[in-house]
């Protein structure tokens, strides 16, 4: 059931194939996945979400079951009850569907979490119904970390975060979905591995730096020659003759 479902949401939702490596020498890319214990943390997350709507679902019901044991009967009453069970029965009904298709979404969007590492670059796809795909050079990269909250730790999974001091290079299924996002971090999330890509990383920037190698762009914005110092020198003496002469003008002026 849950493979026709995936079929159908790749379909209606347009959600993207595997993505291309980043910028960089293609032998060089690594293919990272989220960990399978991380599908187990996003459905306690779920789980949890759930359990609340279920308790806000269920107090209507405990206030009616209250009004049919406590109360007198009456035939507009009885009738008014009959009616409010038949909506409370409907709305549990709906938060059953959406919690089963609010599980479903978790599952594809832990098969569709990408994360490209090159000797240049990295690239981090996420998302289902919003999808997002952020691209950072290594010569932007300014800090990477390992996080992890308490559920995480007991899973033996972890995030790692990418800071960047530039921005990266953002992809997202609309124009809209790229206002209000932090441009300057993204996550590897959920891996269970999360050194070992922080030190691949980490060991590629330093190669990169090394190497004397930046952005294309950079080059673009370089500053220009400087001038040779005999240049510079015959620069300074025409200059000292210009003032020299514009000073006896001046004075010949005021003589006269």
């Amino acid at each position: 059931m849950y493979s026709a479902f995936r079929q159908l949401a790749e379909r209606w939702l347009r959600i993207p194939p595997e993505p291309e490596a980043p910028p960089g020498d293609e032998s060089s890319a690594r293919v990272f996945r989220a960990a399978p214990k991380y599908l187990q943390y996003l459905k306690v997350l779920w789980g949890i979400g759930t359990a609340f709507s279920a308790i806000l679902a269920l107090i209507p019901l405990a206030i009616i079951l209250g009004v049919i044991f406590g109360s007198p009967g009456s035939a507009a009453g009885d009738g008014m009850i009959a009616v409010m069970i038949v909506v409370e029965i409907l709305l549990i009904a709906s938060l059953v569907a959406h919690a089963l298709f609010r599980l479903a979404i978790v599952h594809l969007d832990f098969e569709k979490r990408w994360y490209l590492v090159t000797d240049r670059s990295l690239r981090i796809r996420e998302g289902v119904t919003n999808v997002r795909e952020i691209t950072f050079t290594f010569a932007n990269i300014q800090n990477l970390s390992v996080t992890q909250g308490p559920i995480q730790r007991m899973l033996g999974i972890a995030d790692l975060k990418v800071e960047t001091a530039g921005g990266g290079a953002v992809t997202a299924t609309s124009q809209h979905q790229t206002v209000g996002l932090n441009l300057h971090t993204a996550y590897f999330r959920g891996i269970d591995n999360a050194e070992e890509v922080k030190n691949l990383i980490a060991a590629r920037m330093r190669g990169h730096k090394d190497s004397g190698l930046g952005d294309r762009d950079d080059h673009h914005h370089s500053a220009p020659p400087a001038l040779p110092a005999a240049n510079g020198l015959a620069f300074n003496a025409a200059l000292e003759e210009v003032l020299a002469e514009a000073r006896a003008l001046r004075q010949a002026a005021a003589s006269r």
